[in-house]
């Protein structure tokens, strides 16, 4: 069984920033791939960022390139994603996703393992 636990989620003003943290337990590989997704209401769940299982190789959405940052730390096995410069076309609710193949992947297909999601929702 595999948990994963988002947290940072909140509201805040256009410009300001939010960091997620999603802490994984149970049966996985401390070097797993992890990815962050976001479904706004009424839309489909889309690819936010993703990084690989050494953290060496990190991808992200073109929405949110040079203002969202995605780390790890396979010690603790966490994934944090800092969000910089949010707009309000950034609201939504993030979801922590997870599998034990260790290559980044921006598919949902890519991913057995999610969290219950956390809601960011960003102020004009």
């Amino acid at each position: 069984q595999v948990q994963l636990v988002e947290s940072g989620g909140g509201l805040v003003q256009a410009g300001g920033s939010l960091r997620l943290s999603c802490a994984a337990s149970g049966s996985i590989f401390s070097d797993a791939r992890m990815a962050w997704f976001r479904q706004a209401p009424g839309l489909e769940r889309e690819f936010v960022a993703t990084i690989s299982g050494s953290g060496a190789t990190t991808l992200y959405a073109d929405s949110v390139k040079g203002r969202f940052t995605i780390s790890r730390d396979n010690r603790a096995n966490t994934a944090d994603l800092q969000m910089d410069s949010l707009k309000p076309e950034d609201t939504a609710i993030y979801y922590c996703a997870s599998d034990q193949g260790s290559i980044a992947s921006t598919l949902t297909t890519a991913y057995a393992y999610w969290g219950q999601g956390t809601q960011v929702t960003v102020s004009s």
